[in-house]
């Protein structure tokens, strides 16, 4: 007797239809993101190679890197949306050898977005922490392919954790001390 094959082609996963009978019908159901991205854009970029040729001929060492980031967030007026904001990462890479700077880029990164349906509480956080993961990326390709124009080999921004980021200037004890200021202020006014 012939053994049934009970392996599932990647073809037929992907043309199923309608989801097997024992699964609940809201799984995987997403309405809709509590984001929309309007627009993402370079606000500013520069680059500067003020020493140039002398890095560019001088191949001995690695040069020393500092790397700081920046995120901001503003609330701005999109026709025929509420709650908008323009949320910015900030990059600033400074390579130098010694007491020569190598070179020097910035770049603010923009992003215009809609948030809808998230707690006010959250909004902050979700502005200065998801959204700088999604523009991350494009930034990092943008200082790799600069350096790169510019002469040197590619700068890779290493990962950014964004949530630590956010703790380390904002989750100071006076923003907690605030927050529970603020909360007591609410809690007084609905007794």
């Amino acid at each position: 007797m012939a053994k049934k094959d009970d392996t599932v082609k990647k073809d037929e996963v992907f043309a199923a239809k309608t989801p097997p009978p024992d699964m609940p019908d809201d799984v995987g159901a997403i309405d809709r993101l509590p984001v929309v991205i309007h627009a993402q854009y370079i606000r500013d970029l520069s680059f500067e190679n003020p020493n140039a040729p002398m890095p560019l001929k001088k191949a001995e060492g690695e040069p020393n890197i500092s790397i700081e980031f920046g995120m901001d967030a503003r609330k701005v007026d999109v026709d025929g949306f509420s709650n908008s904001y323009e949320v910015v990462l900030n990059v600033t890479a400074k390579a130098t050898k010694g007491e020569m700077v190598t070179f020097i880029v910035e770049i603010e990164y923009g992003m215009m977005v809609t948030v809808d349906d998230v707690p006010e509480e959250k909004i902050h956080p979700l502005l200065l922490i998801e959204m700088p993961n999604y523009m991350f990326p494009y930034v990092r390709q943008i200082v790799s392919d600069v350096t790169q124009k510019a002469g040197y080999m590619p700068l890779l921004l290493a990962p950014v954790n964004f949530k630590a980021l956010y703790r380390k200037r904002f989750g100071g004890p006076s923003v907690q001390q605030h927050e529970r200021g603020a909360n007591k202020a609410k809690e007084t006014e609905n007794a």
